[in-house]
């Protein structure tokens, strides 16, 4: 994770893009490519869905889309010192003391 974060940063710098990383543009930045992503599924069936990525082009497009999310919430996290890994385990461990398991099967 890191290393990636290191990489968009390197990617970014080589192209002076640093002044507009700030936190309200990579938000902004990530919500339109989040939505992108929704885009690709808007109108499939719940069952379309679940098969979307046995299409080639569909495929390729929601890879492409989830890099893109994922590259700006790094970007997010690395500009606002936030360890994304420690602040997922820290929810997942929060979201299990407020929904604990059901007892038995």
């Amino acid at each position: 994770m890191a290393a990636l974060q290191r990489r968009l940063a390197a990617f970014a710098a080589a192209r002076h893009w640093q002044p507009y990383h700030t936190p309200k543009n990579l938000v902004a930045a990530l919500s339109v490519e989040a939505s992108e992503l929704v885009e690709i599924f808007q109108w499939l069936t719940p069952e379309e869905s679940a098969r979307v990525m046995a299409d080639p082009g569909t495929a390729h497009r929601v890879r492409d889309e989830v890099a893109d999310v994922l590259a700006y919430l790094l970007q997010l996290c690395e500009v606002l010192g936030i360890d994304p890994l420690a602040a997922l385990a820290a929810k997942i461990d929060r979201n299990e003391e407020r929904f604990p398991a059901p007892d038995g099967p």
